[in-house]
């Protein structure tokens, strides 16, 4: 098994923005995350990101940076507007934050409503096509079916 010393997570999604300076602002103002880093680049790009929510972590820069994966990545824009990977974001309440993407007038893809394996949840659209679920559900509280 593998030890790592650390307080967060150990598996961070990585994302690639064609304007990664305005999704910084948006993931801040409407789901909430917290810069933690942002390495500038040439030509106002952003090198590096990192973002915060809780213990989680995404990391993110300007898709026009060289990388050697740049082949194998594509932007949701690149694939007719799908993505491979949805982002879950867990939040102690749904509510302020639906408030604050009605507000900003963002994509809702599912409206805010009460899942049946507990709390709420809605999904947007952020302005590059990525996809983000946001729900009260939380996988790692002890739920009333754990054995005791």
């Amino acid at each position: 098994m593998l030890s790592m010393a650390t307080t967060g997570s150990t598996i961070i999604p990585s994302f690639r923005y064609h304007d990664a300076h305005a999704a910084i602002e948006w993931l801040e103002h409407i789901l909430g995350f917290t810069r933690k880093a942002v390495y500038e680049g040439a030509d106002n790009t952003v090198a590096h990101a990192e973002l915060v929510l809780g213990a989680g972590m995404i990391m993110l820069g300007s898709a026009s940076n060289p990388s050697p994966h740049a082949e194998q990545i594509a932007h949701p824009e690149a694939a007719g507007g799908r993505v491979t990977s949805p982002m879950y974001v867990i939040v102690p309440d749904c509510n302020p934050v639906y408030a604050r993407v009605q507000a900003a007038g963002v994509e809702i893809l599912s409206e805010l409503r009460t899942m049946d394996y507990g709390g709420q949840s809605f999904t947007v659209r952020d302005p590059e096509g990525y996809m983000w679920s946001v729900g009260e559900y939380d996988p790692w509280a002890p739920q009333a079916s754990d054995p005791a």
